[in-house]
């Protein structure tokens, strides 16, 4: 079986196992997402949810933000990983946001990347959640899952995205990242499966016998 081959049975799996998917972090808005895929590096959806559901229903524009001022701001998401260094980064992305784009959040890969705190993968995934755009956010759950599946050799997460944007069409992009994630939370944990007892994992690879040590993101 080739990776093409394995990418299919992947794709009809996952349909049939989520033919609707939401987005698992709540936001208010296109801001408000970005804020929110912020937080949540090094740390759970449901933990951003929990905390961000009070923060808001009062505030969700940059320039709410900047007015706030970072210590404020730090008080308001203390209960995130690593959240000075991120409310250093939310402060200084509303004051780029409000003097340079009006309080709008650019559209385009190359301007969300420049802001603070805003890598590749947080681009990814407003580009795609906030505006429509095809893109394949790599996490440690897809990352993890296309090894195991066979999909890609794991050197890093961009080769990851190459790979996974190769062998699947791009209109479906948007919703099978996220129906990785969840496939990837649910039945093909980190450390459960391991290659070997999931049902996508056994339809790939049936002869497996030896847990698959993946290389982290």
């Amino acid at each position: 079986m080739n990776e093409i081959q394995r990418a299919k049975i992947v794709s009809y799996n996952l349909n049939k196992i989520y033919p609707k998917i939401n987005v698992p972090l709540k936001s208010r808005n296109v801001f408000t997402l970005l804020i929110s895929v912020l937080l949540s590096a090094q740390c759970t959806d449901v933990n951003v949810n929990n905390v961000t559901k009070n923060i808001y229903t009062k505030y969700y524009k940059p320039a709410h933000f900047l007015k706030l001022g970072r210590k404020k701001i730090e008080k308001l998401i203390k209960k995130i990983g690593i959240f000075r260094i991120k409310a250093k980064s939310i402060f200084h992305l509303s004051k780029i946001l409000v003097e340079k784009y009006h309080g709008k959040v650019p559209k385009t890969f190359e301007e969300l990347e420049k802001l603070p705190g805003v890598g590749h993968k947080t681009a990814s995934v407003v580009m795609s959640q906030a505006f429509g755009h095809p893109a394949f956010p790599v996490d440690t759950h897809i990352h993890r899952l296309a090894q195991r599946w066979g999909l890609t050799n794991g050197k890093n997460v961009v080769q990851t995205e190459k790979d996974l944007k190769r062998l699947f069409p791009k209109k479906n992009w948007n919703k099978l990242h996220l129906q990785i994630i969840f496939y990837g939370r649910e039945y093909c944990k980190a450390r459960d499966c391991y290659g070997i007892t999931c049902k996508i994992c056994t339809t790939c690879y049936p002869k497996r016998k030896k847990p698959i040590i993946t290389k982290k993101a």
